[in-house]
This record gives structure tokens, C-alpha cells and sequence, in this order.
């Protein structure tokens, strides 16, 4: 069976450019081993981490205001939230199936792909082995959990675990270990502290958030609660079951081996790109992240493409849709497309309690390159909607050329800054200056009116 264009996975990389291209009248088929559409972000990813992350951080704040009257102690139903997660997670996929079955000439599969040509697609379903052929061809399998070769790493909970939909964590635990000082794993131990769970990360390196702006590190983890212990430089040997349901790890920290139990032990030791099989062998080339790709997600093999987790230039949902749509446009327009893929300008969120987030330059990588710039703040014990909330650590930091003054990066660190990356985001995507962003009314009583008043510093 032919087709316009096969896409291998059906998340964020894959189908934006799928729809795009079907209601141009292309005939699209997508493959994917879940049989349903969104990918790792829906069935354990950002949508069901956040739902949990919504509920523990207005368990904060509703701790946090109970003083003014409140009377008796507030009680988490885990099993309720639990349930929650999964009525949100339901609701997308009702809405993805909808917005399926209304667009002509384009297919799901479920099963699992393998590339036996350049253009042939071999898809191993529940009635047995179907080939495909695609004028066009997009990878877009995604990542997966990585384990390491730890003993005893079987025993511990993983993102899939704990976010999917009904999983079997019903109730939270008094003490959690989290092997993983990544954004997946000090995310969740956030989460798990704000329910007040006592919480030790263990990260091998010697910074939590690893490869990610030490600045900006040492501005978040102070803010972090103090049922929080983290343990940099350690090395997990082994996780063992003890009685009682608990589990015990062995670590390396200092030349010394040190035994520590919880009721958990959560493994965040972070993702790996899935490349589907045969590509190798139809001649895509590999990188160090994942596969490589141009600015418009080509690969070295004319008309296949990969977009998302897969290709490691930025492992974020919505760089993947955006990657998508780019693989579409080029689809499109041949040689002719001039649309490209902007990767220095995509917004990234750690959404810990509270959370930080960062876009384009930040100031080790300027420093690297020898770039001249600017640095304008704005501290939140200064803001409105800071000291409303009582959240007033933390703030905004961003960074000019110091001769063009314009933006070239900027990061948060505290109330809203998940928000507040996305205008910073689109400010370094345009190209605009501090006068620019200086000259904008951003509206008050709200944090983001910072953006504009540390952009009027600077004259």
C-alpha cells in the first residue's frame, strides 16, 4: 500500500505534520506501537506529571493561606488525584480520536515499524506483518526511559509507573528515594515533599539539573523544600527489598558505601532516543543524541525526516510539534521550503516547586562563546503578584548584546516562570531589543510586568 508519507510514532513529532499534510489532500498513514495518538507526553509525560504538579502546588499555597482561618489539618486524597490525572489524560485522547476520525486521508496503526528500505515500512500487528511504502518517511519514535545496569533496578518505579493511566500507586509514600537529580527526577521529588514525603535524591554528577546553566541551579535549589535531601556524586550499586515493603539503596558517595530505605525508590536516570529498526541499515546516520537532522529535520537520506525525542536537539513536546510542522512544510515546498526550525529559541520549563525556566542564551554558553552582553533583573521580592502569593524569592534575568541590545536569552527562576518563558521566548524568536521589550505595557498586578521594567534598567 502507497503512501504520501509514513510516520513512525504518532506523538508530538508526528502527527502535526500528519494533519497538516492529509488537509492538503496527501495521504498520510501513522504507526505507532500504543495504537493512539500524543506519544510519551500524554500517556506518562507532561500532561499526567503536571496534573499531579497543579494539585501539589495549590497544596502549597493552600497550606500556606490556611493560617487566616482554616481550622483542622488539610488531608491529601492521593487515590482522588490519582484519578484526576487520569480523567485529564482520557479527555485529550477522546479529543485526539475526534479530531482523527473528522480528517480524510489520514490512517492510525498500531504495531510496531521497522525500516527494510529506504521507502518500505514492515508494521508487526496484532493480525500479523503488513508492508508499507512511503514516498516520504518520518521518524518520530520518541524516547524511552533509560535504566541503568544497576542490580536490582527492577525494583524501582519509573515515570511510566507512576504517570501512566490507572497506575498502581494509590497512595503516597512517607519516604522516597530518587535515583536521578535530572529534571524528571527532581520534578517528581518535589511533588512527593509538597505531599510531605521525606525525599532523597541521588544524582551522580556533581550538580542536580545536569547540563543546565549552573547559574540558574544555584538560584532554584535553595528554594526547594526542606524535606528534600539531595546527595550529588553518587554512585547507586544496588537496590535490594527489604521488610515491610521497603526497599534499600547502596551508594558511593565519597569512597564511603552508605545503605538509606523508603517506601519507593524512583528511577530518573534519564531518556534515550528509540530508533526504530532497519534505519541504521537503510543509512541514517547517528549522532551523539539521536539521529541527525538539519534545520528543516531532514536527514542524509532524501525524504526521510525525523522530528521529536528521536533526533536529541531539543527533547521537549512542543519543540516536537514545531519540528513536525517544519518536516511538513518541507514536504510541501521541496527545495523550495523556507521554513526552518528555530532550536535556539524553544522555551524549556524544569517544573519543580517552585520551577525555573530558561530560553536561548544563558550566561555560561555566553561567557563561552565570548559574547558581549547585558544582564537586566528583576527580583520578585519586588513583584506584586510575588507578594500576594508570599513567593517572593527568585526572579527574572535577561541578556543583551551589549552593543545591539539585543535579546538574546533569559531565564526565571520562581512564581510564574513557566509561564512568564514563553513571552522571553517569543522575544528572542522575533529578534527584539530591550527597548522593544522596554517599551511594552505588560499588565499589572502580574509578573510579567518584570519582563518590561528589567528591560527599562538598562537605559
Amino acid at each position: 500500500m502507497d503512501y504520501d508519507l509514513i510516520t513512525i510514532g504518532a506523538g508530538g513529532g508526528a502527527y502535526p505534520a500528519a494533519f497538516r499534510l492529509a488537509r492538503l489532500g496527501l495521504k498520510i498513514l501513522m504507526v505507532d506501537s500504543k495504537g493512539v495518538m500524543s506519544g510519551n507526553c500524554l500517556a506518562e509525560g507532561c500532561v499526567p506529571s503536571k496534573s499531579v504538579r497543579e494539585v501539589a502546588e495549590h497544596w502549597e499555597r493552600q497550606r500556606r493561606f490556611s493560617s487566616f482561618g482554616l481550622k483542622g489539618d488539610l488531608v491529601l486524597d492521593f487515590e482522588r488525584m490519582m484519578n484526576h490525572k487520569d480523567s485529564v489524560q482520557k479527555v485529550r485522547y477522546q479529543q485526539h480520536d475526534g479530531e482523527l476520525s473528522r480528517t480524510p486521508g489520514l490512517s492510525l496503526l498500531k504495531g510496531k515499524a521497522k525500516m527494510v528500505s529506504k521507502h518500505d515500512i514492515s508494521v508487526l500487528t496484532d493480525d500479523g506483518e503488513r508492508l508499507f511504502r512511503g514516498k516520504h518517511i518520518l521518524i518520530a519514535s520518541g524516547s524511552d526511559v533509560f535504566i541503568p545496569p544497576i542490580p536490582g533496578a527492577n525494583l524501582c518505579l519509573t515515570s511510566h509507573d507512576l504517570y501512566k493511566m490507572n497506575s498502581a500507586i494509590h497512595s503516597c509514600p512517607s519516604s522516597v528515594i530518587v535515583i536521578g537529580g535530572g529534571y524528571v527526577g527532581l520534578e517528581t521529588a518535589t511533588f512527593f515533599a509538597a505531599f510531605g514525603s521525606s525525599v532523597t535524591v541521588l544524582e551522580l554528577g556533581d550538580q542536580l539539573l545536569p547540563g543546565i546553566d549552573s547559574e540558574i541551579v544555584s538560584m532554584l535549589v535553595p528554594q526547594l523544600s526542606s524535606l528534600i535531601t539531595p546527595v550529588l556524586s553518587a554512585q547507586v550499586l544496588s537496590v535490594t527489598s527489604q521488610s515491610e515493603g521497603k526497599k534499600r539503596v547502596k551508594y558511593r558517595h565519597n569512597q564511603t558505601e552508605v545503605d538509606i530505605s523508603a517506601e519507593m525508590v524512583f528511577m530518573a536516570a534519564g531518556r534515550r532516543p528509540v530508533i526504530p529498526d532497519g534505519a541504521r541499515e537503510a543509512g541514517v546516520v547517528m549522532g551523539p543524541r539521536g539521529i541527525e537532522v538539519d534545520d528543516r529535520m531532514r536527514t542524509n537520506v532524501p525524504h526521510v525526516f525525523a522530528c521529536g525525542d528521536v533526533n536529541g536537539r531539543t527533547p521537549l513536546f512542543h519543540a516536537a510539534v514545531r519540528q513536525s510542522l517544519v518536516c511538513a512544510h518541507q514536504i510541501m515546498g521541496g527545495e523550495h521550503a523556507s521554513d526552518r526550525m528555530d532550536f535556539g529559541s524553544v522555551p524549556t520549563t524544569v517544573f519543580t516547586l517552585p520551577a525555573a525556566s530558561y530560553v536561548g542564551l544563558t550566561p555560561s554558553i555566553l561567557k563561552e562563546r565570548s559574547i558581549p552582553f547585558k544582564r537586566a533583573t528583576y527580583f520578585f521580592e519586588e513583584d506584586s503578584r510575588a507578594q500576594i502569593f508570599g513567593e517572593t524569592a527568585g526572579g527574572i534575568h535577561l541578556f543583551f548584546h551589549s552593543e545591539t541590545l539585543k535579546l538574546l536569552g533569559g531565564y526565571v527562576v520562581g512564581i510564574d516562570a513557566e509561564n512568564l518563558i514563553g513571552e522571553i521566548g517569543l522575544a528572542v524568536s522575533a529578534g527584539l531589543s530591550a527597548m522593544d521589550l522596554a517599551s511594552f505595557a505588560d499588565q499589572h498586578p502580574m509578573a510579567s510586568e518584570g519582563i518590561s521594567k528589567a528591560a527599562r534598567s538598562l537605559f
